[in-house]
Protein backbone atom coordinates (compact mmCIF):
# COMPACT_ATOMS: atom_id res chain seq x y z
CA UNK A 1 0.00 0.00 0.00
CA UNK A 2 1.08 3.74 -0.66
CA UNK A 3 1.22 6.18 1.99
CA UNK A 4 -0.19 9.61 2.39
CA UNK A 5 0.48 13.34 1.29
CA UNK A 6 0.22 15.01 4.29
CA UNK A 7 -0.68 18.94 3.13
CA UNK A 8 -0.02 20.53 6.94
CA UNK A 9 -0.35 24.38 7.81
CA UNK A 10 1.95 26.19 9.58
CA UNK A 11 1.65 29.51 11.70
CA UNK A 12 1.66 33.01 9.37
CA UNK A 13 3.84 34.60 11.99
CA UNK A 14 2.63 33.63 15.44
CA UNK A 15 3.31 30.17 16.93
CA UNK A 16 0.70 29.82 19.42
CA UNK A 17 -1.62 29.30 15.94
CA UNK A 18 -0.09 25.95 15.86
CA UNK A 19 -2.43 23.44 15.77
CA UNK A 20 -2.20 20.11 18.14
CA UNK A 21 -2.69 17.84 15.22
CA UNK A 22 -0.15 19.55 13.05
CA UNK A 23 2.30 18.71 15.44
CA UNK A 24 1.25 15.17 16.24
CA UNK A 25 1.42 14.30 12.19
CA UNK A 26 4.65 16.24 11.59
CA UNK A 27 6.15 13.86 14.51
CA UNK A 28 4.69 10.60 12.95
CA UNK A 29 5.60 10.95 9.44
CA UNK A 30 8.19 9.47 8.24
CA UNK A 31 9.76 12.31 5.90
CA UNK A 32 8.75 16.71 6.11
CA UNK A 33 9.08 18.26 2.43
CA UNK A 34 9.70 21.77 3.37
CA UNK A 35 9.82 24.80 1.40
CA UNK A 36 12.83 26.31 2.79
CA UNK A 37 14.68 23.69 5.44
CA UNK A 38 16.58 26.77 7.27
CA UNK A 39 13.06 28.59 8.32
CA UNK A 40 11.21 25.02 8.86
CA UNK A 41 13.78 23.85 11.60
CA UNK A 42 13.23 26.80 13.95
CA UNK A 43 9.65 25.55 13.99
CA UNK A 44 10.08 21.72 14.75
CA UNK A 45 13.01 23.08 16.90
CA UNK A 46 9.92 25.29 18.83
CA UNK A 47 8.11 21.90 19.09
CA UNK A 48 10.75 19.67 19.60
CA UNK A 49 9.72 17.69 16.44
CA UNK A 50 12.88 15.44 14.90
CA UNK A 51 11.61 13.71 11.99
CA UNK A 52 13.67 14.13 8.73
CA UNK A 53 13.59 16.86 6.23
CA UNK A 54 13.98 17.49 2.68
CA UNK A 55 13.65 20.90 1.00
CA UNK A 56 11.08 20.96 -1.59
CA UNK A 57 10.36 24.09 -3.31
CA UNK A 58 10.14 25.70 -6.89
CA UNK A 59 13.09 25.11 -8.60
CA UNK A 60 13.13 21.74 -7.58
CA UNK A 61 9.96 20.51 -7.46
CA UNK A 62 9.64 18.30 -10.71
CA UNK A 63 13.01 16.08 -9.95
CA UNK A 64 12.19 16.19 -6.09
CA UNK A 65 8.70 15.60 -6.63
CA UNK A 66 8.85 12.28 -8.44
CA UNK A 67 11.08 11.36 -5.51
CA UNK A 68 8.54 12.22 -2.94
CA UNK A 69 6.42 9.65 -5.17
CA UNK A 70 8.21 7.03 -5.55
CA UNK A 71 8.82 7.64 -1.61
CA UNK A 72 4.90 7.32 -0.49
CA UNK A 73 4.72 4.36 -3.13
CA UNK A 74 6.63 2.78 -0.77
CA UNK A 75 4.38 3.19 1.82
CA UNK A 76 6.13 6.01 3.56
CA UNK A 77 3.96 8.70 4.89
CA UNK A 78 4.98 12.27 3.83
CA UNK A 79 4.01 15.65 5.28
CA UNK A 80 4.56 19.12 2.95
CA UNK A 81 4.78 22.23 4.96
CA UNK A 82 5.36 25.92 3.47
CA UNK A 83 7.60 28.82 4.87
CA UNK A 84 3.88 29.59 6.72
CA UNK A 85 0.30 28.84 5.93
CA UNK A 86 -1.36 26.45 3.77
CA UNK A 87 1.03 24.46 1.33
CA UNK A 88 -0.53 24.87 -2.38
CA UNK A 89 -1.70 27.99 -2.02
CA UNK A 90 0.81 30.24 -4.25
CA UNK A 91 3.59 27.49 -3.32
CA UNK A 92 4.81 24.39 -5.27
CA UNK A 93 2.88 21.86 -3.24
CA UNK A 94 0.15 22.59 -5.60
CA UNK A 95 2.62 20.28 -8.50
CA UNK A 96 2.77 17.64 -5.97
CA UNK A 97 -0.57 16.87 -5.44
CA UNK A 98 -1.39 16.71 -8.82
CA UNK A 99 1.24 13.90 -8.91
CA UNK A 100 -0.20 12.22 -6.40
CA UNK A 101 -3.86 12.01 -7.99
CA UNK A 102 -1.86 10.93 -11.48
CA UNK A 103 -0.52 8.05 -9.55
CA UNK A 104 -3.12 6.91 -7.23
CA UNK A 105 -1.90 8.30 -3.59
CA UNK A 106 -3.90 9.57 -1.23
CA UNK A 107 -4.15 13.11 -0.18
CA UNK A 108 -5.64 14.71 2.87
CA UNK A 109 -5.11 18.37 4.82
CA UNK A 110 -4.27 19.38 8.20
CA UNK A 111 -6.15 22.76 8.15
CA UNK A 112 -4.29 25.94 9.52
CA UNK A 113 -3.73 29.86 9.33
CA UNK A 114 -4.09 31.27 5.74
CA UNK A 115 -2.82 34.54 5.09
CA UNK A 116 -5.70 35.74 2.46
CA UNK A 117 -8.39 34.24 4.74
CA UNK A 118 -7.58 35.73 7.25
CA UNK A 119 -6.88 39.30 5.82
CA UNK A 120 -10.61 39.28 4.03
CA UNK A 121 -12.42 38.46 7.61
CA UNK A 122 -10.63 41.37 8.95
CA UNK A 123 -10.87 43.69 6.20
CA UNK A 124 -14.40 45.21 6.13
CA UNK A 125 -14.39 44.30 3.03
CA UNK A 126 -17.72 41.75 1.48
CA UNK A 127 -15.99 38.12 1.86
CA UNK A 128 -19.13 36.04 0.27
CA UNK A 129 -17.07 36.07 -2.70
CA UNK A 130 -13.51 36.47 -3.03
CA UNK A 131 -11.27 36.64 -6.02
CA UNK A 132 -8.06 35.48 -4.71
CA UNK A 133 -4.87 36.86 -7.27
CA UNK A 134 -1.71 35.46 -4.85
CA UNK A 135 1.59 37.69 -6.61
CA UNK A 136 0.68 39.40 -9.77
CA UNK A 137 2.58 37.13 -12.60
CA UNK A 138 6.19 38.74 -13.25
CA UNK A 139 5.76 38.31 -16.76
CA UNK A 140 5.42 41.43 -18.44
CA UNK A 141 1.99 41.01 -20.64
CA UNK A 142 0.69 37.91 -18.48
CA UNK A 143 0.79 41.20 -15.70
CA UNK A 144 -0.72 43.63 -17.66
CA UNK A 145 -3.84 40.68 -18.79
CA UNK A 146 -4.28 40.25 -14.98
CA UNK A 147 -4.75 43.67 -14.59
CA UNK A 148 -7.04 44.47 -17.27
CA UNK A 149 -9.42 41.40 -15.44
CA UNK A 150 -8.93 42.58 -12.79
CA UNK A 151 -10.94 46.05 -13.89
CA UNK A 152 -14.53 44.23 -14.50
CA UNK A 153 -14.33 42.01 -11.02
CA UNK A 154 -17.15 42.15 -9.18
CA UNK A 155 -15.65 40.33 -6.59
CA UNK A 156 -13.70 40.94 -3.52
CA UNK A 157 -9.90 40.92 -4.80
CA UNK A 158 -7.24 39.62 -2.44
CA UNK A 159 -3.10 40.28 -3.65
CA UNK A 160 -0.23 39.43 -1.60
CA UNK A 161 2.75 41.53 -1.60
CA UNK A 162 6.34 42.23 -0.83
CA UNK A 163 7.58 45.31 0.58
CA UNK A 164 9.73 45.94 -2.01
CA UNK A 165 6.89 45.81 -5.29
CA UNK A 166 3.92 47.43 -3.02
CA UNK A 167 4.31 51.42 -4.25
CA UNK A 168 4.60 50.03 -7.65
CA UNK A 169 1.92 47.50 -7.26
CA UNK A 170 -0.52 50.19 -5.31
CA UNK A 171 0.20 52.84 -8.27
CA UNK A 172 -0.45 49.73 -11.27
CA UNK A 173 -3.69 49.27 -8.98
CA UNK A 174 -5.09 52.84 -8.96
CA UNK A 175 -4.10 52.91 -12.75
CA UNK A 176 -6.00 49.75 -13.51
CA UNK A 177 -9.08 50.29 -10.65
CA UNK A 178 -9.45 54.34 -9.92
CA UNK A 179 -8.70 56.84 -7.34
CA UNK A 180 -11.42 56.13 -5.03
CA UNK A 181 -11.48 52.12 -5.42
CA UNK A 182 -11.70 50.94 -1.34
CA UNK A 183 -9.10 48.78 -0.35
CA UNK A 184 -7.82 47.58 3.35
CA UNK A 185 -3.57 47.18 3.41
CA UNK A 186 -2.72 44.09 5.83
CA UNK A 187 0.33 43.78 6.68
CA UNK A 188 2.39 41.25 9.50
CA UNK A 189 -0.96 39.05 9.73
CA UNK A 190 -0.58 37.89 13.19
CA UNK A 191 2.47 39.06 14.07
CA UNK A 192 3.50 41.83 16.66
CA UNK A 193 3.43 44.74 14.50
CA UNK A 194 0.22 44.21 12.38
CA UNK A 195 -1.58 46.71 11.21
CA UNK A 196 -5.21 47.08 9.28
CA UNK A 197 -5.37 50.46 7.02
CA UNK A 198 -9.20 50.89 5.56
CA UNK A 199 -8.95 53.17 2.65
CA UNK A 200 -8.97 54.33 -1.53
CA UNK A 201 -6.07 52.96 -3.49
CA UNK A 202 -5.61 56.98 -3.66
CA UNK A 203 -5.29 56.96 -0.22
CA UNK A 204 -2.62 54.16 0.16
CA UNK A 205 -0.18 55.28 -2.65
CA UNK A 206 -0.26 58.87 -1.24
CA UNK A 207 -0.31 57.19 2.77
CA UNK A 208 3.11 55.11 1.05
CA UNK A 209 4.68 58.36 -0.20
CA UNK A 210 5.96 58.94 2.97
CA UNK A 211 5.79 55.27 4.61
CA UNK A 212 8.22 53.11 3.78
CA UNK A 213 6.74 49.59 3.53
CA UNK A 214 7.54 46.12 5.92
CA UNK A 215 6.60 43.22 6.16
CA UNK A 216 4.39 41.31 4.07
CA UNK A 217 1.19 42.32 2.49
CA UNK A 218 -2.35 41.54 1.48
CA UNK A 219 -4.19 43.87 -0.15
CA UNK A 220 -8.38 43.42 0.12
CA UNK A 221 -9.17 45.08 -2.87
CA UNK A 222 -13.75 45.93 -3.39
CA UNK A 223 -14.79 44.86 -6.81
CA UNK A 224 -16.68 46.63 -8.94
CA UNK A 225 -20.01 47.28 -8.53
CA UNK A 226 -22.48 45.05 -10.65
CA UNK A 227 -24.09 47.84 -11.44
CA UNK A 228 -21.30 49.97 -12.76
CA UNK A 229 -20.40 47.11 -15.00
CA UNK A 230 -24.21 47.25 -16.53
CA UNK A 231 -24.13 50.58 -17.10
CA UNK A 232 -20.87 50.27 -18.97
CA UNK A 233 -21.73 47.44 -20.89
CA UNK A 234 -24.97 49.34 -21.61
CA UNK A 235 -22.92 52.16 -23.04
CA UNK A 236 -20.72 50.34 -25.28
CA UNK A 237 -23.43 49.01 -26.70
CA UNK A 238 -25.13 52.10 -27.30
CA UNK A 239 -21.91 53.78 -29.11
CA UNK A 240 -21.53 51.02 -31.62
CA UNK A 241 -23.31 51.31 -35.13
CA UNK A 242 -25.48 48.77 -36.86
CA UNK A 243 -23.09 47.00 -38.47
CA UNK A 244 -20.80 47.20 -35.24
CA UNK A 245 -23.45 45.22 -33.58
CA UNK A 246 -23.97 43.21 -36.46
CA UNK A 247 -20.09 42.33 -36.28
CA UNK A 248 -19.57 41.58 -33.03
CA UNK A 249 -21.67 38.33 -33.42
CA UNK A 250 -19.70 37.22 -36.37
CA UNK A 251 -16.80 36.85 -35.06
CA UNK A 252 -18.14 34.86 -32.11
CA UNK A 253 -18.87 32.39 -35.12
CA UNK A 254 -22.51 32.75 -35.17
CA UNK A 255 -24.40 32.60 -38.99
CA UNK A 256 -25.87 35.67 -40.62
CA UNK A 257 -29.42 35.13 -40.08
CA UNK A 258 -29.04 34.33 -36.16
CA UNK A 259 -26.71 37.20 -36.05
CA UNK A 260 -29.64 39.56 -37.46
CA UNK A 261 -32.04 38.38 -34.82
CA UNK A 262 -29.76 39.02 -31.99
CA UNK A 263 -29.37 42.53 -33.05
CA UNK A 264 -32.73 43.13 -34.17
CA UNK A 265 -33.61 41.65 -30.56
CA UNK A 266 -30.97 44.04 -28.56
CA UNK A 267 -32.26 47.35 -30.98
CA UNK A 268 -35.96 46.81 -30.15
CA UNK A 269 -36.20 46.76 -33.92
CA UNK A 270 -37.31 44.33 -36.63
CA UNK A 271 -35.31 41.75 -38.25
CA UNK A 272 -36.25 43.46 -42.15
CA UNK A 273 -34.96 46.79 -40.29
CA UNK A 274 -32.07 45.27 -39.81
CA UNK A 275 -31.86 43.70 -43.22
CA UNK A 276 -32.69 47.13 -45.00
CA UNK A 277 -29.77 49.29 -43.24
CA UNK A 278 -27.42 46.40 -43.66
CA UNK A 279 -27.78 46.86 -47.33
CA UNK A 280 -28.20 50.28 -47.49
Amino acid sequence: MAGILYLVGTPIGNLEDMTYRAVRILNEVDLIAAEDTRNSIKLLNHFDIHTPMTSYHEFNKLDKGQELIGKLQADQNIAVITDAGMPGISDPGEELVKMCYENGIEVTTVPGPTAFASAAVMSGQPCRRLAFEAFLPKDKKEHARVLEELQKETRTILIYEAPHHLKKTLQELRQALGDEREITVTREISKKFEEKMKTTLLGACQHYESEEPRGEYVLVIHGKSREEVLREEMSKWENLTLEEHMQHYLEQGIDRKTAMKNVAKDLGISKRDVYNQLLQ
